[in-house]
């Protein structure tokens, strides 16, 4: 499906809130069901985000983006503006900073479909918090859209470590990753 055909069956009623469903490069996808520990840790970075970041930014707690092919709903977004803003569009990638996803079941998922969706967007950072891991990966340098999308670089953060908050090349402050962890 395109994206306008996405929300075109929103729109009608075909797809409503109680289909857990995102748009993920042209395919509706099932949403994964939040346990606790997935709960805990995207509340708990939430928190942490938003004590760090300034006037003229905010974080969205899963909903969605908007690209060329996909509208995904990350756990965590950090976005340009100011909400009402984006009154009549969800943000695209020119208004993202940050995507987050926070992940357990959804691991191979957040490291394949939407790691390359998010780098063919040209998103500026994504990080995975990953659960079975103990870690958050910092994936940065996107390709954009090429033939295979992908982030040229990625940091690996333990459970000992501090994760920089960069947002446009400036560091807004750290996050010990041991305080995101469940």
């Amino acid at each position: 499906f395109s994206v306008d055909q996405y929300h075109a069956m929103i729109q009608s009623g075909i797809l409503t809130t109680d289909d857990r469903v995102e748009l993920l490069e042209g395919w509706l996808v099932l949403a994964m069901s939040k346990n606790p520990p997935h709960t805990l840790a995207v509340g708990l970075l939430l928190d942490a985000l938003r004590a760090l970041l300034g006037a003229g930014w905010f974080v969205n707690v899963q909903e969605p983006i908007t690209t060329t092919d996909s509208e995904p709903e990350p756990d965590l977004v950090v976005v340009r503006g100011e909400r009402r803003q984006f009154r009549d569009r969800h943000p695209g990638p020119d208004d993202v900073a940050l995507v987050v996803e926070v992940a357990d079941a959804t691991l191979h998922r957040d490291r394949t479909v939407k790691r390359r969706l998010y780098a063919a967007a040209s998103v500026p950072a994504y990080w995975i918090v990953s659960l079975p891991d103990r870690r958050i990966e910092v994936h940065t340098d996107p390709s954009g859209p090429d033939a295979s999308p992908d982030y040229r670089q990625r940091q690996d953060f333990g459970p000992e470590d501090e994760v920089p908050v960069v947002i446009e090349n400036s560091e807004f402050g750290r996050i010990a990753v041991r305080t995101i962890l469940p």
